[in-house]
């Protein structure tokens, strides 16, 4: 299932809807918890992307691992092999990072009708923009390592 679709490498085609949805659930979920005003019209956004960003990431990661072992019986070995090792670890703190602020997003939107202390509230909120940074680094990271395993580095 994650392995090829049409002799195409599945990740391929999916690891870009991580790269989009990732951000995006990041950029959601500080609105949503520095701007109260907003957290009317954003609310549902925020809610699927809490959703569909970890998926697109655990989507990613799996198809990752299965062109990762392709590659490995092709005979792939040396500096290469370390780069997409480089780029794996990557990818899973993306996961693991996307899928902490994706708990937290929903827990957020899911309170939001309630009365809240307000350190509750500052304290979710600090905790949302902290993952949302540490997502969006990962993301980062896992784009660039696995561009530069494919692509090599470009002056």
């Amino acid at each position: 299932m994650f392995d090829l679709i049409n002799g195409m490498p599945v990740h391929a085609l999916v690891v870009h809807a991580a790269v989009v949805f990732v951000p995006l659930l990041a950029l959601a979920a500080i609105v949503y918890a520095v701007v109260p005003r907003w957290r009317s019209k954003i609310g549902w956004a925020a809610l699927l992307l809490a959703i569909v960003a970890p998926t697109a990431a655990l989507v990613a990661k799996l198809s990752g691992e299965k062109l990762y072992d392709r590659r490995v019986a092709a005979g792939m070995s040396g500096p290469p092999l370390e780069a997409l090792d480089e780029h794996m670890g990557f990818g899973t703190r993306t996961l693991y990072f996307s899928l902490g602020l994706g708990v937290v997003t929903l827990v957020m939107v899911l309170m939001a009708g309630r009365r809240l202390p307000r350190a509750a509230e500052l304290g979710l909120a600090v905790i949302v923009v902290a993952l949302a940074v540490v997502s969006g680094y990962y993301v980062f990271k896992t784009g660039d390592s696995g561009a530069q395993s494919v692509w090599g580095t470009t002056s």
